[in-house]
């Protein structure tokens, strides 16, 4: 069973992704800002993690940055789900090195499908043997 963080700083949309995530038998755990993210995905190290981009105290960019920044949280899948649809915005995240950008709203469907894709992209990697 795949945790995911959700790193987002509006609770009521928090708290619906984190139902959405449960019913669809993932653990989801949650965070109300960028720094507090940062934290629980260092101490909880999750299979993926959903993230705003505009949060108080550390945005939805500067928490990529961090976490691709550290040797244990660097190649977690990363999914930004935001309001902020300019194709500007779009490039800077993934120039950042997020896996997926998807924009609010969003449907069932779309949050799903970028999660099973992340997750299996995941596991391929983690199946392919080493070449020394």
């Amino acid at each position: 069973m795949a945790t995911i963080l959700v790193i987002e700083d509006d609770q009521f949309v928090r708290e619906n992704i984190i139902e959405l995530l449960e019913a669809e038998d993932f653990v989801a755990v949650g965070a109300e800002n960028g720094s507090a993210g940062v934290v629980l995905a260092q101490a909880e190290n999750p299979d993926l993690i959903i993230c705003d981009v505009m949060m108080p105290e550390l945005d939805g960019f500067g928490v990529l940055q961090e976490l691709r920044s550290h040797e244990a949280t660097a190649t977690i899948p990363f999914i930004f789900l935001t309001a902020k649809a300019d194709q500007i915005d779009r490039r800077q995240g993934m120039e950042l090195g997020a896996d997926d950008y998807l924009t609010k709203p969003f449907t069932r469907a779309d949050i799903l499908k970028a999660i099973a894709t992340r997750l299996e992209k995941k596991a391929l990697v983690e199946r392919k043997p080493s070449k020394n």
